[in-house]
């Protein structure tokens, strides 16, 4: 005849982990704070790199330490075409993010808020250009320029970036519009709101964060392009073409000052932007 065991009882040898499971879980607990410090280093470690050797009083190889300066961050234009390329890649990125964001923010509207004949074969296209590689990107515009007899040279380069950058832009402002409600366009156009009323000053500011990411991921992948940029540029030079020819006879110390500055001038923006979100937030809470 058995005893009946109490329920109490019955829960703590049910649920109770055992020591070996306890063991498993603080190793766990251990093992993702570590995975994620050498993600983490490995990340930063090339940054680190680039930052310290701008400081470097080095030749024309920036490969060993040679002792600390200030000279590289106060001579930056002295090496020859430094400033040019990278004055150029400013050029190209700003126009091509510019009409990149106007072009794919109308397009990604069009396929949301619109029906249309084509329109999944539109939507379909779109990914093309982020799905083929850039070699065979920048290689099939190469050829398409050399048809049409185009001479190569920043026009070329900013229609590339133009055309490789509008798909990233439709798809982050289409994600955008289509959590918008409709609603509150609705609601403008109840209020005798002209359509044009209405899209500035209601949809444009719902869509501006959308379109401000847009416009920053396009600038940075038309400032970060090599392979499409080295296939349509013909003579004119850009910051990342003039890093790959540079490598070939050591790359200058200059370029490190740089880097290190785009670096530092994009941590600001995150920052400032991070704060100024956050004081928003507290005024509209101490508002309601």
């Amino acid at each position: 005849m058995t005893s009946a065991v109490p329920a109490k009882a019955f829960e703590q040898a049910s649920f109770e982990p055992s020591p070996a499971s306890r063991r498993r879980f603080r190793m766990r607990g251990i093992g993702l704070p570590i995975y994620t410090v050498l993600a983490l280093l490995f990340l930063l470690i090339p940054i680190a790199y680039t930052f310290v050797f701008s400081f470097n009083d080095s030749g024309k190889l920036n490969i060993a330490w040679q002792g600390f300066t200030l000279e590289k961050w106060l001579t930056v234009c002295n090496t020859q075409g430094l400033c040019e390329a990278f004055g150029n890649s400013i050029l190209v990125g700003v126009i091509a993010t510019v009409i990149a964001t106007a072009l794919g923010t109308l397009i990604a509207i069009a396929l949301v808020r619109y029906r249309f004949r084509a329109r999944s074969a539109i939507s379909l296209l779109l990914f093309l250009p982020m799905a083929t590689p850039e070699v065979v990107l920048g290689a099939g515009l190469a050829a398409q320029f050399l048809t049409i007899g185009a001479e190569k040279g920043l026009v070329t380069i900013i229609l590339a970036h133009t055309m490789f950058c509008i798909s990233f832009v439709v798809v982050t402002v289409k994600a955008r519009v289509a959590s918008l409600d409709p609603a509150l366009e609705e609601a403008g156009r109840d209020l005798y709101g002209s359509p044009t009323q209405v899209f500035w000053r209601i949809t444009f500011p719902l869509l501006l964060p959308g379109i401000a990411a847009a416009a920053l991921l396009s600038f940075a992948l038309s400032f970060d392009d090599f392979i499409i940029t080295n296939f349509n540029s013909g003579a004119v030079d850009t910051f990342p073409k003039f890093i790959y020819i540079a490598a070939a006879r050591g790359i200058p110390a200059q370029v490190n000052v740089i880097a290190s500055a785009v670096f530092l001038l994009a941590i600001v923006i995150v920052v400032v932007a991070q704060v100024s979100r956050a004081a928003r937030a507290k005024r509209l809470a101490r508002q309601s």
